[in-house]
């Protein structure tokens, strides 16, 4: 929320009793950049109409959001912001304050001017950088508040008190009753935030992992063969670690040729309100996640995980499921999971063919892109046995497919230099599967540069399915 619209939320509530509450004041006085979006609101009085004024100052839409709990809602028409207003819980500012969750969140600020309201001691928390609940009992309440302990660890850079952390780790078995959606909004920003490594790791550590991702918890202990260093959940978060520094500085992998455009690719809006980068990071988390069942040994003692790319996209899409995830999100991070394994199976082949790179393009479609970057970060993370001449090699490959990938990417396919139907008539053949064949046939022939007019097209498709037939 820009100055102007708090300056509106003050002025059309002007005489009301009622605080700024929440992350708008926590924020504030941390120094952080920017006003925040969202603003919420106590109001010690009757909330709907203290919502309808500010709604109409602001021409902005207004509608209840809690029918148990009398919150309201206003969001500007333009989407810039939005204020969330709700009744004191208890009598006084005070009490509200005592049955939320973080000190550091326990602090408000009278709209009408006026000294903080602190009785938590949340100025001090701030001040020494600390996490420290309430109470337990706020915890018991909402046990969501579990998993807003490594949420907000993560984003603002802070460290939970032991006591916060016992009591989280009591309450945690609890987030299985949470609506999915609630966690998953959680997560998403455990996942978004500048650190999420330090996010999960505390996910672990007080046992809302296990709660929340089970799956991701049973990669422990799951031990790959000699040519990583790692078992399949330490593999799992370093290969994290490399999408995000990925995502931060692409250059440094890809140079500045192609480092501006990644950077852009991963910025786009995708779905659930995460970018493309945030995307590719569910996709880091659950890329290996089928690893567990598919384990194998051959005989000559060499562990194998056959399979765990398509059961792994099947996990994936499992998991996202459960958590409510939009269907786009889903198939996106799935597609990651089923391809991740695709570029380092072509680094045998080089050099390669403009029909293998059409090849790779089609057959990781739409995600061609993405899950080159996902494939860096694998083998970057993977340190065992001759890693540095694994790595290398697949670098190369990487740069080398990277540029037609965001091409491919960038915009739909050119038009078919022939129709099927026109084809078909022009080599009396029925419609049906095998013209479509044909068809695909035609398309990688122009990608590979062998056809260029209607007329080559023809003629290479009569010469295609006259070998075809006499090869059959």
């Amino acid at each position: 929320m820009s100055a102007e619209p708090l300056a509106l939320v003050r002025e059309a509530l002007a005489g009301t009793s009622a605080w700024l509450v929440g992350g708008a004041v926590r924020d504030r006085l941390l120094g952080r950049d920017g006003a925040p979006p969202d603003v919420d609101v106590a109001v010690g009085g009757d909330v709907e109409a203290a919502a309808r004024t500010l709604a109409r100052a602001a021409r902005a839409a207004v509608f209840p959001l809690s029918e148990e709990f009398g919150a309201w809602r206003v969001v500007a028409r333009s989407g810039a912001w939005q204020a969330d207003l709700a009744p004191l819980t208890g009598e006084t500012i005070e009490q509200d304050l005592a049955q939320r969750d973080f000190t550091v969140n326990a602090i408000a600020e009278p709209l009408g001017g006026g000294e903080l309201v602190d009785p938590t001691g949340g100025r001090a928390d701030l001040a020494a950088r600390r996490l420290r609940m309430v109470s337990a009992a706020s915890l018991a309440a909402d046990p969501l508040r579990v998993l807003r302990l490594p949420r907000f660890a993560c984003e603002l850079g802070f460290e939970p008190d032991p006591a916060t952390v016992a009591a989280a780790a009591d309450h945690a078995a609890g987030l299985r009753q949470v609506a999915a959606e609630r966690v998953f909004a959680e997560l998403k920003r455990i996942v978004a935030a500048p650190d999420p490594l330090a996010g999960l790791a505390l996910m672990e550590q007080v046992g809302a992992m296990a709660a929340v991702l089970p799956e991701l918890s049973a990669l422990h202990g799951v031990e790959q063969s000699q040519y990583h260093h790692r078992d399949v959940h330490g593999h799992t978060l370093e290969v994290l670690a490399e999408t995000v520094a990925l995502e931060r500085d692409p250059g440094a992998v890809f140079g500045e040729e192609y480092g501006a455009a990644i950077a852009a690719l991963l910025a786009e809006p995708l779905a659930d309100e995460l970018t493309r980068g945030t995307a590719l990071r569910f996709g880091a988390l659950l890329h290996d996640i089928a690893k567990p069942q598919t384990r194998g040994v051959t005989g000559e003692g060499r562990v194998t995980f056959l399979g765990h790319d398509e059961e792994g996209a099947a996990v994936a899409r499992e998991v996202l499921t459960r958590l409510h995830a939009s269907e786009r999100l889903r198939a996106h991070v799935a597609a990651l999971a089923r391809h991740h394994l695709r570029l380092g199976f072509l680094v045998h082949r080089r050099p390669l063919t403009p029909r293998d790179v059409y090849g790779y393009l089609t057959a990781s479609e739409p995600v061609s892109a993405d899950v080159t970057l996902l494939s860096v970060a694998d083998r970057l993370a993977t340190r065992g046995r001759k890693a540095d001449e694994a790595i290398a090699k697949h670098l190369e490959l990487a740069r080398e497919l990277i540029g037609p990938a965001l091409a491919w990417q960038a915009g739909p396919p050119p038009s078919p230099l022939v129709r099927g139907d026109d084809l078909a008539d022009a080599l009396a053949i029925p419609r049906g599967p095998a013209l479509g064949r044909l068809l695909e046939e035609l398309a990688a022939a122009r990608y590979a540069g062998e056809v260029t007019t209607r007329e080559d097209a023809i003629e290479h498709a009569r010469r295609w399915l006259a070998e075809s037939t006499a090869g059959a």
